[in-house]
């Protein structure tokens, strides 16, 4: 599964701390497979006060990583919570290694890892104190900060023994004794966020908080289309205004024909002043003509178009193929024809992006609420022409990422405009910015064919995916893998792509890939049960049964965030339609009259998802969401419960954000949208009550912040078939008339 290997050539570093206590460095080799050698470093500082520090070594963007991670290492060095500050962990590669937070990586890259950090220190200070009395280590356990002498019931606090361990030589890292799981005491026990308190009270703490002295504010305009350059530009006008210190225009460095928020810096015109409010004051009367490029012509109703006519021919590519798909449609006793589509998505974070960069001397500094501080460092050093050594980052708590700020585009900006005005310069975009110049997530067009049997059963299936690529090639995320389900599944099946050409660039969003396919497939599937007359429960449960051997394609080429994943196992996935249906009364529950239920579910991240979604249509045909349950595979340890439920919760109301009303539309090779007011976001009083159930399976914690948001898409359009009869197709599902939401408080079970 890539996780970090523990090998010989690891090793534990002990300093002292100032004013007493010791230091722990854990080195590390990189992960199994990789020849380069990486160090990977963790800090845990005992203060001779009894206050126990642990860094947070991965970007926190509100998936609760920063309170998780640390918990493992107080778990295992067996010392109360209330005793624990966290810190956010400097940004060195050389010494930590990977610290990014993408693809729901951060628990299962550091679960084992950071547990034997935390056992290390235990036993060290273990045998501080076996030194101290002259006993053997065996006679001594530990219990809340404290070493206990069985025999005689002597004790010696942490903060005690912290100096003694501090020159004692490290444990072998392979060989600490880890805790039974039995005997957690804070994994497994819900913690608030380590930074609530200062979230609740409006503290300085994100990104947009960054204020350093002499500080000043810029803003960029941009050209609508992406790589788009500057013509001219009333820049003398704009330098009289008040408060403006610095404009000018930035040539840019994205090359021909690349459309990508890494490839480069961005040209536009930047504005740089004593607040940022007199920043944008002055750019509302920047008048600019842009070069834009040959994708001036793109809109979203073209490709629309486009997509219909080559839905008529034969794909471009195969991407599977098993069996004879033509002759099984053929002799079917039943074929079931559809068209589905999604849109472009935007991530429209809380926080819109950001960054403080402070250039001088040939060095930069910055200040970033990012997923992936390495990559923005790797850009600005390509950009400015300085060697990344020369790059310090500071990783900063983030107001929502879901996958947006794994690039760097704000990050080189702030880093490009610093270096010109040779000062600290906070560059904040607009929520206008934030919306019409995203990495989006990539729109699709599906034409899909099914064959039923003479006994309901799925014999074959065929989709044409109608995507977007340039060369040949999808474009960031936009592809379908060869192991989507139900491939594997049924005996016949065909999927093939065409592409058409795109200038604006994409990217992953929470639940890549699957939380536009999910919607697809499992609608379909929900039209093919409805055909064979089946009840979808049922069906499903049947065709999960139907795994058959891989012939183009195997399981294994699943890949996440660089990553081999597990394969998927049906018999799991059974398990959780089972919990799912059990709990929402599935079968057992007569539904009123006007009211119907769907239910989906989705493999993503090594966890399986299912939903079931109630909901209710008026006389006028206003359709509100009633009731989400949610049955969620997790393993047998969570680290922190609460956290997970919020996750689930998290997930699943942000997919029902997007069934209500999200779309992002091009016109003329530039984004329609501008703001809530026409890329809606769901409310918390628009909540309805979700019903969360976790299903404990065994295997080690993974991360859960993605796999609950793709089945709740299709569950809710195949809710509104089982009420209504009328299947929609496309997303947002509103397209097709107004549904409502239950407007009361969110309700959470939490069941185990």
């Amino acid at each position: 599964m890539g996780i970090v290997s523990i090998s010989r050539r690891n090793f534990l570093k002990v300093s002292a701390a100032v004013g007493g206590g010791f230091v722990l460095k854990l080195s590390v080799s990189s992960a199994a497979g990789n020849s380069a050698s990486a160090e990977l470093n963790a800090y845990l500082k005992i203060a001779s006060d009894g206050t126990v520090t642990i860094a947070a070594k991965n970007p926190e963007m509100g998936q609760g990583v920063k309170t998780s991670l640390p918990m493992i290492i107080a778990e295992e060095l067996d010392v109360d919570w209330k005793d624990v500050r966290v810190e956010m962990a400097a940004f060195d590669p050389a010494r930590y290694g990977i610290q990014n937070s993408s693809g729901s990586m951060s628990t299962t890259r550091n679960w084992d890892l950071l547990r034997r950090v935390g056992a290390s220190g235990r036993q060290m200070l273990v045998s501080a104190a076996a030194i101290a009395w002259k006993v053997p280590q065996s006679e001594c356990t530990t219990a809340s900060g404290t070493v206990i002498h069985v025999a005689t019931g002597r004790t010696l606090k942490y903060a005690h023994l912290a100096s003694k361990a501090a020159s004692l030589p490290p444990p072998d890292f392979e060989a600490v004794v880890l805790k039974d799981p039995g005997s957690f005491k804070i994994i497994g026990t819900s913690i608030k966020d380590v930074d609530g308190p200062q979230i609740v009270t409006g503290q300085p703490l994100f990104g947009i908080d960054i204020t350093l002295a002499g500080m000043l504010y810029a803003t960029f305009e941009k050209c609508p289309l992406f790589g788009g350059t500057v013509k001219s530009a009333n820049i003398d006008e704009i330098r009289r205004m008040p408060g403006v210190r610095h404009v000018f225009i930035v040539a840019g460095t994205i090359p021909d024909g690349m459309i990508d928020l890494d490839a480069g810096l961005s040209g536009g015109v930047a504005i740089v002043a004593d607040s940022w409010w007199q920043s944008i004051v002055a750019r509302r009367h920047l008048r600019v003509q842009w070069e834009t490029g040959p994708m001036a012509g793109q809109s979203s109703a073209a490709f629309a178009r486009q997509a219909a006519q080559l839905a008529k021919r034969p794909p471009q590519m195969t991407i599977r193929k098993d069996g004879d798909v033509e002759a099984a449609l053929k002799q079917a006793a039943r074929i079931i024809d559809a068209s589905y589509s999604y849109p472009f998505l935007a991530h429209a974070t809380m926080e819109p992006q950001n960054c403080t960069a402070h250039f001088k001397n040939g060095r930069l500094e910055v200040w970033a609420p990012t997923q992936n501080i390495g990559r923005g460092r790797a850009l600005c050093s390509r950009v400015l022409g300085i060697p990344e050594s020369a790059i310090t980052g500071h990783m900063v708590r983030a107001g929502g990422g879901f996958g947006r700020r794994s690039f760097p585009d704000a990050f080189v900006e702030a880093a490009w405009i610093s270096k010109v005005v040779g000062g600290p310069v906070k560059l904040v975009w607009t929520r206008e910015d934030d919306i019409r110049h995203d990495c989006y997530r990539p729109g699709g067009f599906h034409t899909l064919r099914a064959g039923l049997d003479n006994n309901g059963k799925l014999t074959a299936l065929t989709d044409h995916f109608v995507s977007y690529g340039r060369n040949g090639k999808f474009v960031r995320n936009a592809d379908l893998a060869n192991t989507i389900f139900p491939a594997e599944f049924v005996p016949n099946l065909e999927y093939g792509a065409s592409l058409l050409p795109l200038g604006t660039p994409t990217g992953p969003l929470r639940a890549p890939r699957n939380n536009g396919l999910t919607f697809v497939f499992q609608s379909f599937l929900d039209e093919v049960a409805a055909a064979a007359g089946r009840d979808p429960l049922e069906f499903h449960l049947d065709l999960l049964s139907e795994r058959r051997a891989a012939s183009t394609a195997s399981s294994a080429t699943r890949t996440r965030d660089g990553e081999a994943e597990p394969p998927f196992d049906p018999a799991r996935m059974q398990t959780t339609l089972k919990l799912v249906a059990d709990k929402a009364g599935w079968g057992k529950r007569a539904v009123p009259k006007g009211s119907g239920r769907g239910l989906a579910y989705d493999f993503f991240a090594q966890r399986c998802a299912a939903h079931i979604v109630d909901v209710t249509i008026s006389k006028k045909g206003e359709v509100k969401i009633d009731k989400i349950w949610v049955a969620f595979e997790v393993a047998n340890t969570i680290i922190n419960p609460s956290g997970a439920l919020h996750q689930v919760e998290g997930a699943t109301l942000f997919g029902l954000g997007q069934a209500l009303g999200q779309q992002v539309t091009l016109d003329r090779g530039g984004v329609v949208q501008s703001n809530f007011n026409d890329f809606p976001l769901l409310g918390i009083d628009q909540a309805p009550p979700v019903e969360v159930h976790f299903l404990k399976t065994p295997g080690q914690p993974t991360g859960i912040g993605e796999a609950a948001l793709p089945p709740v898409l299709p569950a809710l359009a195949n809710a509104i078939f089982a009420t209504s009869g009328t299947r929609l197709r496309d997303m947002p599902l509103t397209k097709a008339g107004p549904i409502a939401v239950q407007r009361s408080a969110l309700t959470k079970m939490f069941q185990v």
